[in-house]
């Protein structure tokens, strides 16, 4: 690359982050209000009997005795401190409490996403490639249910099967990898049926195009069909539903993490907001935020290289 193509490539980084940036600010600060707007948390922590004296005293303490516009620019002191604020409930740093959450969310969420991608994609190019034949009348059904069927109904289905009647898995808990198999299916079930879909209508439009009739009376096979020239023309589209449903996943985590007792952020995050936890609510929410830019932010630059003409960073990338 040249330096103007480094330049024009610099800017277009410059200008998307600035805009997560934003994104995330807004997020940030529609979260704080809300939940502001939800009731007084000194009063449900309060004991029973406490007297107004005593809730004013715990008010203080917790830092609500000022003005919301005052507690909003803490907020964002701390913030940019790296501070994400203290439980008012567990009494415990907010990230801290967030930290022992993570890894069992990103093992849920990470196994999930595998699962989403291995079968949507699998599923969708082979009912394309076999339409009107017996894969895709096989396949086509179980996409359906996949995406007509709630998570939560999916789990308790799957708990009634494994757990109950054939007791083969355990049915709630953490208790190694057996016991990440049916919270993952059940979380991956509506991605994956959405990723399959799209997928097979992303190869069925290119298999009319005149590259793959030309490839074909040349007698490519299937395999190479894939390979050479199908996978990066339908890589955009599919890259674009995985990269949604990413955020599906951290929002269906919640349902499937009530379901299964799996303890991760979406355990946490009820248990927060039922107490009228702020910190560690707006901690949570800026942490899902932050996970869901990204994944757009590294998109969009995977977007350029996949096809240059998306992008300025794409037309400086291919010079």
């Amino acid at each position: 690359m040249n330096r103007g193509t480094l330049a024009t490539a610099a800017g277009y980084l410059g200008t998307r982050l600035g805009q997560a940036l934003i994104a995330l600010w807004g997020v940030t600060t529609a979260v704080f209000f809300a939940l502001r707007l939800s009731g007084d948390p000194a009063q449900l922590l309060a004991p029973q009997g406490a007297t107004q004296a005593d809730i004013a005293r715990l008010r203080r303490q917790l830092g609500l005795d000022v003005s919301v516009w005052h507690q909003y620019l803490n907020f964002l002191d701390g913030l940019l401190h790296g501070d994400l604020g203290y439980s008012y409930v567990q009494h415990e740093p907010a990230l801290s409490l967030i930290s022992q959450r993570i890894p069992y969310t990103v093992d849920l969420a990470l196994a999930a996403l595998v699962l989403s991608v291995v079968f949507g994609v699998g599923a969708g190019m082979l009912m394309a490639l076999n339409r009107g034949r017996w894969p895709e009348r096989v396949l086509m059904p179980v996409v359906l249910v996949g995406q007509a069927m709630p998570a939560f109904w999916t789990g308790i289905l799957l708990v009634l099967l494994f757990s109950v009647t054939f007791r083969i898995l355990p049915s709630t808990g953490y208790g190694g990898a057996t016991s990440l198999i049916l919270p993952a299916v059940t979380l991956a079930s509506l991605s994956a049926a959405t990723i399959a879909r799209i997928t097979r209508g992303a190869v069925l439009e290119q298999l009319g195009r005149d590259y793959v009739r030309t490839a074909r009376s040349k007698g490519a096979g299937t395999g190479r069909l894939v390979v050479r020239h199908l996978a990066r023309n339908v890589s955009v589209p599919i890259l674009t539903v995985v990269a949604l449903e990413v955020a599906n996943l951290l929002g269906g985590s919640v349902v499937t993490e009530l379901i299964f007792a799996w303890p991760g952020l979406g355990q946490l995050t009820v248990q927060s907001v039922d107490g009228r936890d702020f910190p560690l609510v707006q901690a949570i929410v800026i942490l899902a935020a932050l996970v869901y830019i990204v994944v757009n932010l590294v998109t969009d630059i995977a977007y350029a290289f996949l096809d240059p003409r998306i992008s300025t960073l794409g037309k400086a990338a291919g010079t």
